[in-house]
């Protein structure tokens, strides 16, 4: 500075001075101010169009919202800083001019808050985590793909394609413009004309071109670059083409990223259609409960009729292999864990061949291989009441119905059983737990005065009170199958004939002869006619029927000799299952087959229907459901082993398929599932549930009792 500019005092202000010292002095404090500001905007010497450029690439790709409200707080403070600066409220000092204000005419140039929008935030962009997801874009710097997307990474190309641009004046490019004009468009074509003369693009002689044609020089030999220049744009290229491997590299990150959501949603999609599936399933359940409480509801109405009219009979209920909704548990099941055997029962010395309860925790009948004499059991304590003495050959089917106990014998018969009185007949055959004589077994019917026919051949069951009721018989072979209903009783023998008992005389209704049905089969599907029978030399008049079975889990197996392997019927509607493998729709009233549903290559052990849906299972390894309207099948479910028991609902199917557990097939979810916790050793051959509650029996000669 001058040393007469030091000796002006700061504060005179008398009036200005015209002297050239004057003008000397002020022009060089204004020099020293602009040296001052140059040196403290230092940092901020960029150009105005290149901040701008920066900020505006840069904010939509690395800016969080967070930094963007942080960079408009700062920006919003350093307006009302310089506000009061204008104003006189406060001093500047470097902070504050460290601030920015939006207008310093410090120099000859002046600085806008723009440019000092992204030093202000500098710090917390630098301190700032970038939020990006695992794995996207992580061999890429923040810097570097910056860099490589930002819109101006695009003009090094720009500019070589213009450094490349030769000026030529006799090129046609626009004579195809010229060309394509309609023959009357004669003013645009006019103006064409002017306008590519005026450009300079084009020059289109009027006459004809003289003398001989020289050949066309090429554009690359009429401009030459140089070699800085050719350095430079090889520098380019190869730095564009690194940009690209970014972009490229940044594109995959973000399909890779766009991949990992599609991922995510279709697990969240997958969870919401199981939610979708269980509400279903719900919604199922609560039709089962509505049904069985308007049973229940019905049946309260009947008894109170009749105890209002002093009618002793007892109303009948639906049968509990039709009946619907929850039963009464007691309220210590439900603390107990699902899926587990809590109960076995043990005294059965060979495997279970059939077993049925009356109601959870209530009375349990079962019946084993070489035992003639089926165990009942009370289930609320797990201990064995009473023994059902009278069949001289292993029972192989049994049916409960509340204190109605039915049963099917090798040796042809089937006998009808009181339960409750099992526990006086107990009480006086534990006396003497001897074998029948095999003097009078010939099975001579007596008529007794209140019109029971039982057997003259056991004293016990011969006594009005005793718990045998009724013995019928009439098969000449092994009754393997049977079920009844109220009055009526159907069986189903491996002499390949059906019967219908009335149990109310005890005399058989009706014969039905498998063998004629097979002969006379109908059409089981639309279009599909019945094949061949299965077996056709054993099924023959007078042959015996043995199939060996599959192999099981444990590679044991057995002869399997049950001609009929199930029977149910609803009305005068009656499917039953036979060793042919097919599945026969008989009309009870007239004994004949209207439909055979032809689809297993085994026998049919099992089988269970209700008003719109068969289920039957097979030794083929295999459960079909049918769909009574049609005759066609509905759903079929593939297993390992062959399928010996059965039962299903709207909502699931349970199965014992030749395993250690129990299958448990979802209707709904189409899911599969197995009961194993705490159950059998060796693999199950019978079972039964109702609501939550399942009793199965097996191979080791137990008893499990489980929940669900």
């Amino acid at each position: 500075m001058a040393p007469g500019s030091k000796s002006k005092p700061a504060g005179d202000r008398s009036g200005p001075v015209h002297t050239e010292d004057g003008n000397s002095s002020s022009s060089a404090s204004r020099s020293n101010l602009a040296f001052m500001s140059k040196t403290l905007l230092a940092p901020f010497a960029h150009k105005k169009a290149d901040s701008t450029r920066i900020l505006s690439d840069l904010a939509p790709v690395i800016m969080t919202p967070r930094m963007m409200n942080a960079a408009a707080t700062v920006t919003s403070r350093s307006r009302g800083s310089i506000n009061g600066i204008l104003n006189g409220s406060s001093r500047m000092d470097f902070a504050t001019l460290g601030r920015a204000p939006m207008r310093l005419t410090l120099g000859s140039r002046r600085v806008t808050s723009r440019d000092l929008q992204i030093v202000e935030a500098r710090e917390e962009l630098l301190s700032a985590e970038v939020p990006e997801p695992d794995g996207i874009a992580s061999d890429v710097s923040l810097l570097r793909g910056f860099n490589a997307t930002i819109p101006s990474s695009d003009r090094n190309r720009t500019r070589r394609r213009q450094v490349r641009n030769v000026d030529t004046r006799n090129v046609g490019l626009r004579q195809g413009l010229l060309a394509n004009c309609m023959p009357d468009d004669g003013e645009q074509r006019e103006e064409i004309q002017n306008a590519t003369s005026e450009d300079g693009a084009m020059v289109v002689g009027p006459g004809k071109k003289k003398g001989k044609r020289r050949p066309r020089e090429s554009l690359s030999t009429t401009k030459l670059l140089g070699k800085d220049e050719l350095s430079r744009q090889a520098q380019e290229i190869i730095r564009d083409k690194e940009n690209l491997h970014v972009r490229q590299s940044l594109i995959t990150s973000e399909i890779a990223e766009v991949d990992s959501k599609i991922v995510a949603l279709s697990e969240i999609r997958h969870r919401l259609e199981h939610d979708l599936l269980k509400t279903q399933e719900d919604e199922l359940e609560l039709d089962d409960e509505l049904e069985g409480v308007r049973e229940r509801l019905e049946f309260e109405e009947i008894s109170s009729k009749q105890q209002k009219a002093t009618s002793v009979r007892t109303p009948q209920i639906a049968p509990s292999r039709r009946r619907k909704g929850p039963v009464f548990l007691p309220s210590e099941h439900d603390e107990l864990p699902p899926a587990v055997a809590f109960m076995t029962l043990e005294g059965h010395i060979s495997p279970i061949t059939a077993l049925d309860f009356s109601e959870p925790y209530g009375v349990l009948v079962s019946s084993s291989q070489d035992d003639t004499q089926p165990r009942v059991w009370d289930l609320m304590t797990g201990s064995e009441i009473s023994r059902l003495r009278g069949h001289h050959g292993v029972v192989k089917c049994i049916q409960v119905e509340d204190n109605l106990c039915l049963t099917g014998s090798d040796d042809g018969s089937a006998r009808l059983w009181n339960l409750g009185a099992v526990e006086d007949d107990w009480e006086r055959a534990s006396l003497s737990d001897v074998p029948e004589e095999d003097g009078d077994q010939d099975g001579e019917l007596v008529e007794k005065p209140n019109g029971i026919q039982c057997s003259s051949s056991s004293q016990a069951s011969t006594d009005s009170d005793g718990p045998c009721l009724r013995r019928l018989e009439g098969h000449s072979k092994a009754v393997t199958a049977l079920y009844f209903e109220d009055d009526c009783l159907v069986t189903g023998a491996s002499d390949k004939t059906l019967r219908q008992w009335d149990l109310t005389t005890g005399q058989c209704v009706l014969t039905m002869d498998i063998l004629w049905a097979i002969s006379h089969s109908s059409i089981g599907a639309a279009g599909a006619s019945s094949p061949a029978p299965l077996f056709p030399g054993l099924v023959a008049a007078g042959a015996n029927f043995a199939v060996p079975t599959p192999p099981c889990a444990d590679g044991s197996w057995e002869m399997y000799q049950d001609f009929v392997g199930a029977v149910q019927f609803w009305g005068y509607a009656l499917v039953s299952g036979s060793g042919d493998g097919a599945v026969r729709m008989w009309d009870m009233r007239t004994g004949q087959a209207h439909r055979t549903l032809a689809g297993h290559t085994g026998p049919v052990t099992c089988l269970q229907f209700d008003e719109i849906h068969i289920a039957s299972g097979s030794l083929d390894k295999s459960i079909r459901i049918w769909d009574v309207r049609t005759g066609s099948t509905f759903e079929t479910i593939k297993y390992d082993h062959g399928v010996t028991c059965l039962q299903f609902d709207s909502r699931k199917v349970i199965a014992a398929t030749g395993e250690n557990g129990i299958k448990i097939y979802n209707r709904t979810t189409m899911q599969h599932s197995t009961l194993t916790t705490n159950g059998h050793t060796r693999p199950v051959q019978r079972l039964r549930y109702m609501d939550r509650y399942l009793v199965s029996g097996g191979r080791d000669a137990t008893v499990k009792v489980w929940t669900l």
